[in-house]
């Protein structure tokens, strides 16, 4: 009898808002939540959750299989597939967030990218920045969490790992595989690796 209490309110919200243009390609696959708010021209397609606290733009894309709690996101954004966006996130206009990205408690400025396998938690995104696959933001230490603060026009190189509390300023590259745990100055390339050796004609014992 539950269960179909839950299929009758499902339902009821979903043709609220088809009729008010929201585009479902599979319709019951498709989970809202009674204060869910979305504007017009936005396209969600199958197998996503909306969970409480959503706000959604204009012209927004939710790919399959993400999951939206507790969020804002704001006009031309597009969301997964596979995506999580935790509680306290702020997607800004013209941004992407991609596929196994999760973002928590985290601003992520107009025009930025995030679109692969990355966690981006209690971090301030500025505008057109990219993320590259793989960065982490470490934000917690065991005891307590840190802000990363990311600024405009930064360009964050795949598999890094952003040791909160820490700075990337304007306009800097983060290179590929580093592991900051210093402020970043401004149009500054930052790389932290270790050097590669090279046995020749090895052989295991």
């Amino acid at each position: 009898m539950k269960d179909k209490k839950l299929e009758k309110f499902q339902n009821k919200l979903r043709n609220n808002f088809i009729k008010k243009g929201v585009k479902m390609v599979a319709p019951e696959t498709v989970f809202f939540s009674k204060d869910t708010k979305i504007g017009k021209k936005v396209v969600i397609e199958p197998y996503v959750v909306i969970s409480n606290n959503v706000k959604i733009g204009n012209n927004v894309t939710i790919s399959s299989f993400s999951h939206l709690e507790g969020v804002k996101i704001d006009n031309n954004v597009k969301i997964g597939p596979y995506a999580r966006i935790r509680p306290g996130a702020i997607i800004k206009s013209g941004s992407k967030i991609g596929n196994f990205v999760e973002v928590k408690k985290s601003i992520i400025g107009k025009n930025s990218k995030v679109n692969h396998l990355s966690y981006i938690g209690d971090a301030n995104v500025g505008k057109n920045v990219n993320i590259g696959a793989g960065t982490i933001t470490c934000n917690y230490d065991g005891a307590k969490k840190h802000k990363t603060r990311i600024k405009d026009k930064v360009f964050i190189g795949s598999n890094t790992s952003l040791v909160a509390p820490v700075i990337i300023n304007e306009s800097s590259i983060v290179g590929a595989g580093s592991v900051i745990t210093k402020n970043v100055q401004k149009k500054s390339l930052a790389i932290e690796r270790n050097e590669q050796v090279e046995i020749k004609n090895y052989r295991k014992k």
